[in-house]
C-alpha cells in the first residue's frame, strides 16, 4: 500500500467519524435551549434548589422523562427525513420511552434517526405509483400506520436493550469516579476536541449521562469534563506571552473569545500548529476534573456554549468555589505545559521561519499577490487533485454567495464570517453575501465554502460544485486577503466587461 493510500484511508476514516459525530450533536445541540430551561427549573424548584416549590418541581420529571428525548427523536427524524421523518420518529420514540424507567436519551438518538430512515426506505416502493388525488390519504396512513408499528417494536425490542447499555456506562463512570479514576477521561476528551469531536463528545455523549444524573444527585461532574474553558484559556495565554507572530499577536483576542464567549474551537488551530500541544490540553483537563472530583461539584443542566458565564449560571449550589478552582488549576497547569513546549520550540522556530506557522504563509501571500492563477493555487490548497480543480473552478465562477461552515455552524464559522465581512466591506466590494452555516447543511448553492482545513474533506462531500477554501485559523486566516483579492479581481473584470 503506497503512503498516498494510506493518507487517503485515514483521511477518509477522519471524515466518516467526523461525520457520524457531527449527526450525535446535529440532535441535540438545537435543542441546547430546552436543556438549559429543564436546568433551570431543576435549579429552582426541587427540594434542594435555590427555591423549592413543591408545585412546580411537577414540571421537572415530565420534561425529562418526555420532552427532551422527543425533542431530540424529532430533530434526529428530520435531519434523515424532513418533516414527515421526525413526526414518525417521535411516534416511534414514545415505545423506547414508556418501554423504560429512565431518561431515553440514549434511546431517542438511535429510535428517532432510524425510524425515519425506514419510513424513507418504505415510501420509495409507492413511490410514483399513487394514484392523483390519494397522495394526503396515503402518506397520512402510511406514516400512522409505520409509527405505531415502529413505536412497537421500540418498546419490546430497543428499549431493553438500550436501559442495559445506559446501566453499563452509568456503571463505568460510577467506576472512575468512585476509584478516583475520572481524570484520565481527558485523555481521550481532550484529542478528540481538537479533531473538531467536542460537540459529539459533549453533546452526544455526556449531555445524556449527564442529564439523567442530575435528575438522581441534582448535579453532574459530567458536564464539566468536555465544557471547562481553563484548557483552552492556559494554552491561549501560553501563546499571548510565549507565541510568536500572528500566532501571538491573534491570542489575546481568541482568550476572550473562547473564555468569555465559549467559542472552544477558537484555541484547536494553536493545538493542531504545534501537536505536542495536545499535552497540555490533557494535563489541563486531568487537572480541572481532579479537582471537580475532590471538591464534589456539578452543574445543573449543559454548560453551552462553553463560556466561563454559563458555566457559573449552571453551577449547582454549593459548587462554586470548586467549579471556579477547577477552571483556574486547569488553566494554570496547561499553561505551564504549553509554555515549556513553546519555549523549547521557539528558536527552531524562529531558525525555520515559521514564526509559530502563521508568518510563513502571511510571507506566501504577500509573494502571491498580483498574480490571479497563483492565488487561486495558493488559495484552494497545496496542489492536490481536488485544490487544482478547486482553482480551475474558481477561474470559472462568478463568487457571489461565500459561505463559512463549521461542525456546528454557530461558533468559529460565525466568527470568520464576521471577519471576511468586514474585510469585504472596507475593500468597496458589494454584491457578495458571506454567511455562516453547519456543514451537514450545506445545500451545493454556494459559491465559495471556507471551512477549517481538517473539514474540507467533508464539505467537498456536501457541496461538490463549490470552490473551497481551507484555513487553519479562522478569525486570522491570510487566505482572507487572497480571497477579497480575487473578489476585487472578478467585480473589476465584470466592470471591464
Amino acid at each position: 500500500m503506497t503512503t498516498t493510500s494510506v493518507v487517503k484511508k485515514r483521511t477518509g476514516s477522519r471524515v466518516h467519524v467526523q461525520r457520524f459525530g457531527t449527526f450525535l450533536s446535529g440532535m441535540v445541540m438545537p435543542n441546547i435551549p430546552a436543556f438549559i430551561a429543564w436546568g433551570l427549573i431543576t435549579a429552582f424548584f426541587i427540594p434542594t434548589g435555590w427555591t423549592p416549590n413543591e408545585t412546580l418541581q411537577q414540571l421537572v420529571d415530565p420534561m425529562i422523562i418526555y420532552l427532551l428525548p422527543l425533542l431530540i427523536a424529532n430533530m434526529g427524524g428530520r435531519m434523515v427525513y424532513e418533516t414527515r421523518g421526525g413526526v414518525v420518529a417521535t411516534i416511534a420514540t414514545m415505545g423506547v420511552i414508556v418501554g423504560s424507567d429512565i431518561p431515553m436519551f440514549i434511546g431517542a438518538m438511535i429510535v428517532g434517526p432510524l425510524s425515519a430512515w425506514i419510513l424513507k426506505q418504505v415510501d420509495r416502493i409507492w413511490d410514483g405509483k399513487i394514484k392523483p388525488g390519494f397522495e394526503m390519504l396515503v402518506n397520512n396512513f402510511s406514516a400512522g400506520i409505520f409509527g405505531a408499528i415502529l413505536a412497537l417494536g421500540a418498546f419490546f425490542g430497543i428499549a431493553p436493550v438500550v436501559t442495559a447499555l445506559s446501566k453499563v456506562l452509568e456503571t463505568s463512570v460510577d467506576f472512575l469516579v468512585s476509584n478516583g479514576l475520572l481524570p484520565l477521561a481527558s485523555i481521550f476528551i481532550e484529542p478528540g476536541k481538537i479533531l473538531f469531536l467536542n460537540n459529539a463528545i459533549n453533546h452526544g455523549v455526556l449531555t445524556p449521562l449527564g442529564t439523567q444524573e442530575v435528575r438522581e444527585t441534582g448535579k453532574s461532574l459530567l458536564f464539566l469534563l468536555e465544557a471547562n474553558p481553563g484548557p483552552g484559556l492556559g494554552i491561549l495565554l501560553a501563546f499571548s506571552v510565549f507565541g510568536l507572530g500572528i500566532a501571538r499577536a491573534s491570542a489575546p483576542g481568541a482568550v476572550i473569545i473562547q473564555f468569555l464567549g465559549g467559542i472552544h474551537e477558537i484555541y484547536f488551530p494553536y493545538v493542531l500548529m504545534k501537536p505536542l500541544l495536545v499535552l497540555a490540553a490533557i494535563g489541563g483537563g486531568m487537572t480541572g476534573v481532579a479537582i471537580n472530583v475532590a471538591f464534589q461539584t456539578g452543574l445543573r443542566a449543559p454548560a453551552s456554549p462553553g463560556s466561563i458565564f454559563a458555566v457559573l449560571i449552571q453551577t449547582s449550589p454549593g459548587s462554586y468555589i470548586g467549579v471556579i478552582l477547577s477552571v483556574v488549576g486547569a488553566a494554570t497547569v496547561s499553561f505551564l505545559i504549553a509554555a515549556v513546549i513553546l519555549r523549547s520550540s521557539r528558536r527552531r522556530d524562529l531558525e525555520s521561519g515559521n514564526a509559530g506557522d502563521m508568518s510563513s504563509a502571511v510571507a506566501q501571500t504577500q509573494a502571491n499577490k498580483g498574480k490571479s492563477s497563483t492565488v487561486l493555487a495558493g488559495l484552494t490548497g497545496d496542489g492536490s487533485a481536488d485544490d487544482v480543480q478547486d482553482a480551475d473552478a474558481a477561474d470559472r465562477r462568478e463568487l457571489r454567495n461565500i459561505v463559512f461552515a463549521c461542525d456546528a455552524g454557530m461558533g468559529s464559522s460565525a466568527m470568520g464570517a464576521s471577519v471576511l465581512r468586514n474585510k469585504i466591506k472596507k475593500a468597496g466590494i458589494e454584491g457578495v453575501t458571506v454567511t455562516n452555516k453547519a456543514i451537514a447543511n450545506l445545500d451545493g448553492k454556494a459559491d465559495l465554502v471556507i471551512t477549517h482545513q481538517d473539514l474540507t474533506d467533508r464539505a467537498r462531500s456536501k457541496s461538490p460544485d463549490s470552490v473551497h477554501v481551507s484555513v487553519d485559523n479562522f478569525m486570522s486566516s491570510p487566505k482572507y486577503d487572497e480571497v477579497v483579492q480575487m473578489l476585487h479581481s472578478n467585480s473589476n473584470e465584470g466592470a471591464a466587461q
